[in-house]
């Protein structure tokens, strides 16, 4: 009886190997702080998935969870996976097809918007470390300033803007932000603690990479309506097509605009001013440089048409872009441009302690400048208050590459 057991102990003891190879790695990268973590395997390959909510760097937070995933062994005779995902969507995944057999580092590691079919295989697997209905308190720091009177040389506008966030299924995010104004010197109309945007959006992956958001809610400038974006990768994933898809109307939060006292907590909106806005395009991404050229064509907020050119680099802890428009009934011949830069904010990693909320500064902040003094025409707004050129290009298989080199 004891050589029957020891036979079937032998038997079984590499696929035991394999599953507490498999569930260690997992406990591990919770514990590191990920999110939304698990895995599972068949004949071809073992494939892990998580969430980057540890550190504010992707590129920083997936490199450490390779290398666990390295420190832990990867199979013998199939290839690995890891699938990275945001908000509960898989965005990118990162392949190595070696076998445990040689040393394997970083290089080894190919980044993709492609899943393979290894969606397929996790995407009934529980999770464990679920980020749902958990919520984060990001603090947006906001820098204004512009030059249009001869008496001063800026007139500058600093507010602080903590966001409640959070997610209440696969996809969503609700948001409500409150504005807090530091140093004013654009009017009364900035004066009161009042509502920033609240929104509530939902992002779905869907076949051939294509990727769609939409959001319903108030947004900045003065709108509140519906706004919807898609944007496709092909097989060349240096290129990328995109379009965007409005419809608002005007609005804000006070009723300085019926005539009444100002109610900073009370929206009021003007129903027939709704129109329709948009823009499509495409982008083109230099690995080299990490630099991505944009040209869209587009309509504003007034109904006048234009055409944008982005130039954008993008470095660890910023990117900085010089952008140019031609926008019909605009001054100086239409023609305007300026240039911009997001910065990653510290701390650079954190961790959530289960359901208490965590606060923090948001991501990232930026400046734009409008080198021609435009304020009427070839204006838009925002749909939720983390969208950036940072956050664009935030799972960018070229840009993520790049940073896992780094180390």
């Amino acid at each position: 009886m004891g050589r029957i057991f020891l036979a079937i102990y032998a038997l079984f003891l590499p696929l035991l190997a394999v599953a507490q190879s498999g569930d260690g790695t997992v406990d591990e990268l919770v514990r590191m702080g990920f999110e939304n973590v698990c895995w599972a395997e068949n004949e071809e390959e073992r494939v892990y998935v998580l969430e980057n909510t540890a550190y504010r760097i992707d590129g920083i937070g997936i490199g450490k969870a390779i290398d666990l995933i390295q420190e832990y062994g990867l199979p013998e005779d199939k290839a690995c996976r890891l699938i990275i995902l945001n908000n509960n969507v898989p965005m990118i995944s990162l392949c190595c097809s070696a076998g445990g057999g040689k040393e394997i580092t970083r290089h080894d590691w190919n980044v993709s918007y492609d899943l393979g079919d290894s969606w397929d295989l996790v995407k009934g697997v529980k999770r464990e470390n679920s980020s749902l209905y958990k919520v984060d308190v990001l603090v947006y720091p906001s820098v204004g300033f512009k030059n249009v009177r001869l008496s001063v040389m800026y007139e500058f506008l600093i507010n602080l803007s903590p966001a409640v966030e959070v997610s209440l299924w696969k996809g969503s995010k609700l948001s409500a932000q409150l504005i807090v104004p530091v140093f004013n010197q654009y009017g009364y109309l900035y004066d009161d603690v009042r509502p920033g945007m609240v929104t509530l959006s939902q992002k779905v992956r869907l076949p051939y990479n294509i990727f769609l958001t939409g959001t319903v809610g108030i947004f900045n400038n003065d709108r509140w309506g519906v706004d919807l974006k898609t944007e496709y990768f092909f097989k060349n994933e240096r290129f990328s097509v995109d379009g965007r898809f409005s419809y608002t109307g005007w609005g804000r939060w006070g009723e300085w605009m019926l005539g009444e006292n100002v109610r900073p907590f009370k929206f009021g909106y003007d129903k027939n001013s709704m129109v329709f806005t948009g823009s499509i395009g495409g982008s083109y991404y230099m690995p080299k440089y990490n630099m991505q050229f944009s040209l869209h064509g587009e309509r504003y907020l007034l109904g006048e048409y234009g055409v944008r050119f982005d130039m954008i680099r993008h470095f660890r802890y910023c990117s900085i872009g010089l952008y140019g428009m031609k926008v019909e009934d605009a001054g100086n011949d239409g023609i305007n441009g300026g240039f911009r830069f997001q910065v990653n904010l510290p701390p650079y990693k954190y961790k959530r302690r289960g359901y208490v909320p965590r606060v923090q500064m948001s991501r990232n902040m930026g400046v734009s400048y409008n080198a021609g003094n435009e304020f009427v025409y070839g204006k838009g707004f925002k749909a939720q208050a983390s969208d950036n050129m940072s956050e664009a290009s935030r799972f960018n298989p070229y840009f993520i590459k790049s940073e896992l080199l780094k180390f």
